[in-house]
């Protein structure tokens, strides 16, 4: 009924809409040590306050709860649809070229930077979609809140004190995956395990190891330091371990020992078979050199085949599973620190509904236990699942199939969304599907016609959710 008046006031605020997204996209909100009003510290703080200007400028009604939260409400009617969005971003990493990270540029269709596919593109999208209804007037019997977090990225404690404070909305949705609508997100075990050994000078040796920006991103980079090997050792099981995994190696020589880096590309944790892990190359290089024996490099020989490269599946941890609701369990190891006398490391695995603490959990424990480790985690998060076939869901497929013309049906995820503990909760949008944005790696973008249709279809979906 205002598909055409919705999809005219976005195409001409199309150039607004992209302004509006590098505005949020040059504030580095990645998480920092909390300081008075700012518990996720002062580019959260600050990417806030912005959003929530902005929002004002626009004739919206906002509150802020205490920094952790802020919401955008689209009228004073009672609340049916809750949108929930990110600032949060995570670090930068290395390997940018179209621009710097928290430099956003506009370049053949799409934006660059960190942020703009996750998630400050998608909820500028979800801010233009409440425009066009308020300034359109169409009316509306019930209320849409925007909901704008700031640690989705580290634990979401944020949305956790908002609901500690507001009830659930009857329908939510976060525009925080690809189309079409997600409905059910996988369980989820964030490893941390820890091993301690006996010293040992002996030569050759590893001196040190440390790789890792976050739990939930496939390394792109990884580094260590060795010394006491003969020339032309560590060359050859270089080539040897780039010719097997992939990962490009090289060497500095440092104070009479050797810093080793290596290369490949990084990748969300949920989906760690787009990535080159350049943290089990290293391990791949590592466990093949001629070390003096001690327990260190036992030990790391021992996780090493835990969690060998290119073991996505959680194989050599003796986990693999999979199921036709949510398919198959995925594992990312992502960081380790390793000094003279102990190491510590930390894998991300997403777990189908057929996983549970007695088949992922203990069966894990117990591998780290056989092999000298000790698996910190005492829970896991289970899997979350929404009615498919519900009106909530067959909205959103509807609106997105009218839009796009792509005939769809509902999704699994291995990715943790902010609705993962709602009731009815899915993720919807905003990337088209197959669309690799490069999120969480270097040259993060969104292609700014998905920003522009998914500010079309949001729009049409509060009108048919809340008319």
């Amino acid at each position: 009924m205002y598909r055409e008046k919705i999809d005219a006031f976005i195409d001409a605020h199309r150039q607004e809409l992209v302004e509006d997204v590098c505005e949020l996209c040059r504030i580095n909100s990645e998480k920092m040590p909390a300081e008075e009003d700012m518990p996720f510290g002062p580019g959260a703080a600050e990417c806030l306050d912005a959003a929530l200007d902005m929002a004002e400028g626009y004739g919206f009604d906002t509150t802020d709860y205490d920094g952790y939260v802020g919401c955008i409400d689209l009228n004073d009617k009672p609340r049916h649809l809750d949108i929930l969005a990110h600032l949060d971003v995570v670090p930068a990493g290395e390997g940018w070229t179209v621009t710097a990270p928290f430099e956003p540029v506009e370049k053949d269709g799409k934006i660059y930077g960190r942020g703009t596919a996750d998630d400050k593109g998608p909820a500028i999208a979800a801010l233009y979609a409440m425009r066009a209804v308020k300034e359109l007037g169409i009316p509306l019997k019930k209320n849409v809140r925007l909901i704008l977090g700031t640690d989705e990225e580290c634990g979401s404690s944020d949305i956790e004190y908002y609901y500690s404070k507001e009830p659930e909305a009857p329908m939510t949705f976060s525009p925080d995956i690809e189309y079409p609508v997600v409905n059910v997100e996988k369980g989820r075990l964030p490893g941390h395990f820890t091993m301690n050994f006996e010293v040992s000078e002996a030569l050759p040796r590893l001196v040190s190891l440390k790789c890792g920006t976050k739990i939930n991103v496939v390394p792109g980079k990884a580094k260590a330091v060795v010394e006491g090997f003969e020339d032309g050792v560590l060359e050859a099981a270089a080539k040897a371990a780039e010719e097997k995994t992939g990962v490009h190696f090289t060497m500095e020589a440092k104070d009479g020992a050797v810093e080793i880096t290596a290369e490949g590309k990084g990748a969300h944790a949920s989906t760690p078979q787009e990535g080159v892990n350049a943290l089990t190359g290293l391990l791949e290089l590592l466990t093949g050199l001629p070390f003096a024996a001690c327990p260190q490099v036992d030990g790391l020989k021992k996780i090493a085949a835990l969690m060998p490269h290119g073991d996505f599946y959680g194989k050599g941890l003796g986990v693999d599973m999979e199921d036709e609701l949510s398919g198959r369990l995925t594992l990312a190891f992502t960081m380790l620190t390793v000094d003279a006398a102990s190491l510590d490391g930390e894998f991300d695995s997403r777990v189908p509904v057929c996983g549970n603490e007695d088949n992922v959990l203990k069966v894990i424990q117990e591998k780290m236990k056989e092999n000298g480790g000790v698996l910190l985690n005492e829970t896991m998060t289970p899997p979350h699942h929404v009615d498919g076939d519900s009106d909530f869901v067959r909205t959103l497929l509807k609106a997105f199939e009218d839009y796009t013309g792509i005939k769809s049906e509902c999704q699994s995820t291995g990715g943790g969304t902010y609705v993962h503990h709602l009731k009815n909760g899915v993720a919807f949008g905003a990337a088209m599907p197959g669309r690799d944005n490069n999120m969480h790696g270097a040259n993060e973008f969104a292609q700014t016609d998905d920003l522009v249709i998914s500010a079309k279809i949001f729009a049409q979906v509060i009108v048919d959710l809340c008319s």
